[in-house]
């Protein structure tokens, strides 16, 4: 009898590493269906204020701070920028390739590369072009690591 249970125990060990483990951060993320990155960027501005799940594999980690990731799309060669707060959440840079859901505000950031306001002008000089990066603003994220 000693020997089964000794036997069942080293193989509950060796296949413990096969069992994928499920980290949190932040809120982690209300259990709904993910709207895929690409819908997301045909039409972002449908989405801008609203609160979304989105998943992806990440391709990014803010190597200061870890304050967001990079997801990448369905599509080749897009990503969306999942933001969190400084501090609050950090992103380990080892999460590079790993399968990610978040969950939070979807944001317009308008810049540009100057001190010019956007969509400014001042006295004889030309209005000023800026860019919108689209963003979420995640409160929580969970990872299914391998």
């Amino acid at each position: 009898m000693r020997r089964i249970v000794i036997a069942l125990l080293l193989l509950a060990v060796a296949a413990a590493p096969a069992v994928a483990k499920e980290k949190v951060y932040g809120k982690g993320v209300a259990a709904r269906e993910a709207t895929p990155v690409s819908t997301v960027l045909a039409h972002p501005d449908q989405y801008v204020g609203k609160t979304l799940v989105v998943e992806g594999t990440v391709v990014g980690v803010c190597a200061h701070r870890g304050c967001w990731l990079s997801l990448a799309s369905d599509v080749e060669g897009q990503t969306l920028r999942v933001k969190v707060e400084d501090g609050v959440i950090i992103f380990p840079k080892e999460i590079v390739g790993e399968k990610v859901r978040a969950e939070g505000v979807f944001k317009a950031n308008r810049v540009e590369d100057t001190a010019k306001k956007c969509d400014a002008t001042r006295d004889g000089e030309p209005e000023v072009q800026c860019t919108t990066v689209y963003e979420l603003f995640a409160s929580g994220a969970v990872c299914d690591w391998k």
